[in-house]
């Protein structure tokens, strides 16, 4: 057990780029990721990583290692997947992953009563609105609202999620209200989601000539959907979100819907995780709970305040 909890920490190394992320990701100190990458290297005989002062990158013989620990790694997690077939308590860690907006507000409140109703697992949840890459960073699952892409993913739907434009009156005020979609091209500050290496960015908006493509611009850019929010509440712009993320906002009238008769097409809001996690029990129960729990708290997120 020994040598393979070494494994594990050094394909997290490799993976996350320094000692010090992937004990992090183990839970284990720096101290002792180091300890285990030393008696890793004393094992084998070789240097399995080049270090300087500031980076740490695998050595030909570590990138090589890396894929054959990789490797050996999967086929025991699914030995034990199958083996957790016949247990009545699964048991493990998922690590998942969510973006910012309904990490916070979804998939973070349910996971407390998921673990109470099933003690033997345990959750790692890291939230970022950028693009990531399952396998290359060693997770289970990852929830999205948006149209994935990467097709030798399974994707589990959980709902369709409505988006709106929307601004604050201070906005509006100073800048007018948008008559048609075109007017978003002509002066007005569209707040955008982007991050490093982000597709091209524009707005699909529905019009009475169908769906089209707006390429919008702005001022103020973010890798934090959250930040997007902040912005448009204070009045620097039409930001484009999700309806069950800005429910209260709008009902309390802090922010205003816009072109109401040209709302942006709906997300996908889901999961996504690698085929062969179908077989691990713990992932198949996360993802059905989360199915569940997802439906009903985002239909209650955009309930509950035109209720209030």
């Amino acid at each position: 057990m020994a040598y393979l909890e070494s494994l594990r920490v050094f394909t997290r190394v490799v993976e996350l780029g320094s000692i010090t992320s992937g004990g992090r990701d183990l839970r284990l100190t720096p101290a002792v990721a180091s300890k285990r990458i030393k008696e890793l290297e004393q094992h084998l005989g070789v240097r399995l990583f080049n270090r300087t002062t500031r980076s740490l990158t695998p050595t030909e013989v570590g990138q090589r290692f890396y894929e054959e620990a990789r490797r050996v790694l999967e086929m025991v997690d699914q030995a034990e997947a199958v083996v957790a077939e016949f247990s009545t308590a699964p048991r493990g860690v998922i690590r998942i992953t969510a973006p910012l907006g309904v990490g916070r507000r979804i998939i973070a409140p349910m996971i407390p009563d998921f673990v109470d109703r099933n003690p033997g697992i345990e959750v790692r949840m890291r939230m970022s609105d950028r693009k990531v890459d399952l396998l290359a960073d060693g997770l289970d699952v990852a929830f999205f609202v948006g149209t994935p892409h990467d097709s030798s993913l399974k994707m589990r739907k959980i709902a369709d999620c409505p988006r709106v434009l929307c601004a604050a009156p201070a906005y509006l005020e100073r800048y007018g209200v948008p008559a048609d979609p075109e007017d978003l091209l002509r002066g007005h500050n569209c707040l955008l989601l982007r991050y490093p290496r982000s597709p091209e960015y524009y707005w699909m908006l529905n019009t009475p000539d169908g769906l089209r493509k707006y390429e919008v611009s702005g001022k103020f850019d973010a890798d934090d959907s959250d930040v997007l929010t902040d912005w448009a509440l204070a009045g620097a712009g039409i930001v484009n979100k999700p309806q069950f993320d800005v429910a209260a906002h709008l009902a309390a009238g802090r922010l205003v819907e816009v072109l109401p008769h040209a709302r942006p097409a709906p997300s996908v809001f889901g999961c996504l995780y690698p085929h062969k996690k179908l077989q691990d029990p713990k992932v198949r129960l996360l993802v059905e709970f989360a199915v569940d729990h997802g439906v009903r708290t985002m239909q209650g997120l955009v309930a509950a305040p035109s209720d209030a």
